[in-house]
This record gives C-alpha cells, sequence and structure tokens, in this order.
C-alpha cells in the first residue's frame, strides 16, 4: 500500500500506539446553548437534529459496546477512542461531565477520550477538569470553527465569533489539551480564497489535528429552506477536490488530518449527491495528490 502523501490520524494513532485505533462515536444526550435558548433556539443552520448515531435511548455502554463488536470484527486486537460526538459535551454540570467521561474510561480496550464541543461552552472549572483529565489520558478536544470569517459566521448562525474561538484554542493549548478544529469547504457565498485563508488561520493556531469537510444539505434544515428558496452555488467534486489539494499543501505539516470529506446521512442528503461515493472519493483525492505532487505541508511558505 502506497504511503498517504499527508499526516493522516491511521498513521498518528499507529505511531503512537504500535496497533490500530478507531473511534467509537456516542451520543451522551448533552443539549446545546445554541438550542436550549442560551445562544440561540434553532442551532445552527446546517444542523438536522440528528447524530446519524445509535440511539441516544441506549446506555453508552449499550452504545459502545454494538460499535467495538462491529470494528472489532473488522480489526482484531485494536484499541478503541470513545467519542462523544453529538451536541455541545462540555455544557453541563461538573458532576455530571465527569460521571460520563470517568466511566468511558473505564471501558475495555480504551486509551484516550474525544470531546465535541463549542468555543463558548467551556467554563473555568470543567477546563480545570480537563486539565488534570489530560495528564491522565490522551484527551482530544474537537471544535467547530467552520469558517475564519465572522460574516459566515453569523449566517450559519453559529452563535459565536472568531475571536471567541481564538480564545478558547490558546486556553486549551495554554493547558495542554489536544485540539482538532472543523471546517467547511462550500459554505454559502464563500469564495476559494476565503476557504484558503480559513486554512491560513487554522494553521496560525497549530492545533493537534483538523477535519475537513463539504458541505451538505440535509432535508428538514433551515439551510435546505435556504436553499431552495435562493439556490447558491455548491462546489462540483472535482472543485472540491482541487481545493481540498491546495488546503493539504498548505497546511502545516505537523497537524493531523482526522478526515478529509464528509459523511452525510444518504436518505437525507439535498445536495451534493456525488458526497455519497465515499471511499471511490477517498481514493481520487489520493489521486490527485500524487498527480499533482502534493504532498502536506510542500506549500506552507505561502500562508
Amino acid at each position: 500500500m502506497n504511503e498517504k502523501r499527508f499526516n493522516s490520524l491511521d498513521k498518528y494513532y499507529k505511531k503512537r500506539y504500535g496497533c490500530k485505533v478507531f473511534k467509537v462515536s456516542l451520543d451522551a444526550s448533552f443539549s446545546c446553548p445554541n438550542k436550549d435558548g442560551s445562544k440561540g433556539k434553532n442551532g445552527c443552520i446546517f444542523c438536522n437534529g440528528a447524530t446519524g448515531l445509535g440511539s441516544k435511548d441506549d446506555s453508552l455502554k449499550v452504545q459502545f459496546d454494538k460499535v467495538k463488536t462491529i470494528l472489532g470484527r473488522k480489526w482484531s486486537n485494536a484499541k478503541c477512542i470513545p467519542f462523544l460526538e453529538a451536541n455541545t459535551n462540555t455544557y453541563g454540570s461538573l458532576e455530571h461531565i465527569k460521571a460520563i467521561y470517568e466511566e468511558l474510561l473505564t471501558y475495555e480496550d480504551v486509551v484516550g477520550l474525544n470531546i465535541a464541543t463549542r468555543c463558548d461552552a467551556i467554563s473555568k472549572e470543567v477546563y480545570d477538569y480537563l486539565e488534570e483529565l489530560s495528564k491522565r489520558t490522551n484527551l482530544t478536544i474537537e471544535l467547530g470553527l467552520q469558517s475564519s470569517f465572522d460574516e459566515t459566521l453569523n449566517l450559519l448562525n453559529r452563535g459565536h465569533s472568531k475571536g471567541d474561538f481564538t480564545n478558547c484554542v490558546h486556553e486549551l493549548k495554554r493547558r495542554g489539551i489536544d485540539v482538532v478544529v472543523h471546517i467547511i469547504n462550500g459554505l454559502p457565498y464563500e469564495t476559494e480564497e476565503m476557504m484558503f485563508e480559513t486554512l491560513k488561520y487554522v494553521n496560525s493556531l497549530k492545533p493537534h489535528g483538523i477535519k475537513f469537510h463539504m458541505l451538505y444539505i440535509e432535508e428538514g434544515t433551515r439551510l435546505c429552506k435556504m436553499y431552495e428558496k435562493s439556490p447558491f452555488p455548491i462546489l462540483s467534486r472535482n472543485e472540491y477536490i482541487r481545493i481540498l489539494g491546495k488546503q493539504i499543501g498548505m497546511l502545516d505539516k505537523d497537524i493531523v488530518i482526522h478526515r478529509l470529506i464528509s459523511d452525510p446521512n444518504a436518505q437525507k442528503l439535498v445536495e451534493p449527491k456525488w458526497l455519497t461515493r465515499k471511499f471511490e472519493l477517498l481514493n481520487d483525492i489520493d489521486k490527485y495528490l500524487v498527480q499533482n505532487d502534493i504532498v502536506q505541508g510542500k506549500y506552507f511558505e505561502f500562508r
């Protein structure tokens, strides 16, 4: 198998643990300040209110065991990292947060913990706990940025600013906590140059990792209603691969790439339909990097 031309998560995990490590996505039924009225009531315009995970009515242990059993058939002797993915997983009382996190660390073959949250939803006492926890396990905080432009964040109804995001990343890093930043390519009315500027901003933060997403529209979202009322341009498959290729070339070589594309629910997907062919798309991204001699960090000097 050919070596990846970017710093992949799989490569990072194998180097760190000496074996295959996979994430187990879980729903711990946390709320979100952008849904419960603290920041807003409707959430981000692209949010469909679902997670794509197993039933949140199941206990965390049942969810964990189901996914671990399935993936364990593919990778024997692998380790795993629980990933609290749904909603805002630092939004609640410290006692509630501790109870959930500490339970997850007791599960079999667990070597770390990934927590998805918002940059404006971590209290001082939670920061303190995360700092202590990071000294006991491989803790990673995943933060949705999406865009480095405040006008786009306002359009998306994110409820936070670029400045809020910067402050949060700096605080997490100051405490020695790994951060993964999520960005979305193809957001409404953004130009290619804006997408590259967002990538440069991520470089400036020097996070541990990054997740790339392609904007997609699902039924039942406000983004879908917005698109039906006044359609905006959607990146083509080739456009996305080309833009992503340049971003990989621009990305600091030490940043770990956790994801290259979005993984929408095919039954609810409105656009772009080409996102449903995941593995073919990933293969074509690899081919594009080879054909154009793109290696992560190769164009970092142009940041």
